[in-house]
């Protein structure tokens, strides 16, 4: 059963088998139609002929057919080493065919230890569940009681018939040894489960529920989480037995979780959230004053991301780039709406302001370009007058 602790590993367990058997088929299967015999499988089971006077020849028919009479003993029918092919309607006739009686056989086995799983989910309840070891194929009750030393044996109420489930309502959890027999009965006799269960120890609460985690204005590095003590732990058991809640949250696609811990407080602030990542949150709870008791599973996954920061919206006023000349440019709308107007206004000013921007790059290009130009005339006009000054000299007799 899902989330149960099985009782067998580290719990003490005995089986008792009780002796009256022939009692116990008579008390509970009296409803059975007076003609149905119980065997053991693989045993020896005889048919009695209630009809049949003493030392009269009496016929039996298997499922119709007639039975070698080898098997037939002073009106009795003796079957060896029984299987389940032998299972069905016997009857017995007289010498004219006339049915003296009807008998139908079922087998199967005695009763055998039951596999016991128990749940404590808070103080108020214990759950146990079983199942069988070895399957009887036969019809198959159980009585359920728990005992404390000192106390008298009180019933584990098993709510709904056929379903292997019983619950003990306010145990004794003061103790720390509580007594359980799980009886398993069939027509063959019964066999008892018996084990000794420590509550504290087996204490496990139910998982927080309702847990949200909500962002926190203004703080791209913090997450709010919020949740519920389970609906298990009742108000009554909150008061006496405060829980321990533990939290874990991690970045989406990290494989390390980072742990808070809280008592009794039902949110806790993380402070150190990734800008910007997605985070998966779950939280676990402990009873706070039974420190061996154990963790509950964890809750599901819950993820969210912390806030980010919207981009700035303009504002009614103009947007000043602190450029004198900039309101001097009108701004047109055919939108009436007032954020489609700001949003167009901001848009045209950026237009504006990055074509200013071009300008001046342009204006500074060609300055440095003209600069150039110039220096290079004044280069070629002095190489001119260098060569014209060498021209004059050689023209110049010696």
């Amino acid at each position: 059963m899902p989330g149960l602790v099985s009782c067998l590993g580290d719990l003490i367990v005995t089986g008792i088998i009780i002796l009256f058997s022939d009692h116990v088929q008579s008390e509970i299967w009296t409803n059975e139609v007076s003609d149905v015999q119980f065997g053991g499988l693989g045993s020896r089971v005889t048919l009695t002929c209630g009809g049949a006077h003493d030392g009269s020849p009496v016929e039996w028919r298997f499922n119709g057919s007639s039975v070698p009479p080898w098997q037939t003993h002073k009106g009795s029918l003796t079957l060896l080493n029984t299987t389940h092919s032998m299972e069905g309607n016997y009857s017995c006739h007289d010498e004219r065919g006339t049915l003296l009686q009807s008998i139908k056989l079922r087998l199967g086995h005695l009763p055998h230890f039951v596999r016991v799983s128990c749940r404590v989910p808070n103080h108020m309840k214990i759950y146990y569940s079983w199942v069988q070891t070895k399957t009887t194929h036969l019809p198959t009750l159980y009585r359920t009681s728990y005992s404390v030393k000192g106390r008298d044996v009180e019933p584990c109420e098993q709510e709904h018939i056929g379903v292997n489930e019983c619950t003990i309502t306010n145990p004794p959890f003061w103790t720390s040894k509580i007594l359980v027999n799980i009886t398993e009965i069939n027509p063959l006799g019964s066999n008892s489960t018996i084990l000794q269960i420590d509550p504290h120890e087996l204490l496990k609460p139910d998982p927080p529920e309702d847990v949200r985690v909500l962002q926190v204005e203004g703080q791209p590095t913090q997450l709010l989480v919020q949740w519920s003590w389970p609906s298990s732990w009742s108000v009554e058991i909150m008061a006496a037995f405060p829980l321990t809640f533990l939290l874990r949250y991690r970045p989406i696609g990290s494989n390390y979780w980072s742990m808070l811990e809280t008592e009794e407080n039902t949110s806790l602030k993380i402070m150190d959230a990734l800008v910007g990542r997605l985070h998966q949150i779950q939280i676990r709870a402990q009873d706070a004053l039974i420190n061996h008791s154990q963790w509950s599973e964890w809750s599901h996954v819950v993820e969210a991301q912390p806030w980010i920061e919207p981009w700035k919206e303009p504002t009614e006023e103009p947007v000043d780039f602190s450029f004198p000349f900039f309101n001097s440019f009108p701004v047109r709308t055919t939108d009436k709406s007032p954020d489609s107007s700001l949003h167009q206004t901001g848009s045209l000013g950026l237009l504006i302001l990055l074509g200013l921007f071009a300008a001046v790059m342009v204006a500074a290009l060609l300055t440095i370009i003209t600069l150039l130009w110039v220096r290079q005339r004044k280069q070629d006009n002095v190489k001119k007058q260098e060569l014209a000054s060498m021209v004059k000299m050689k023209s110049i007799p010696i």
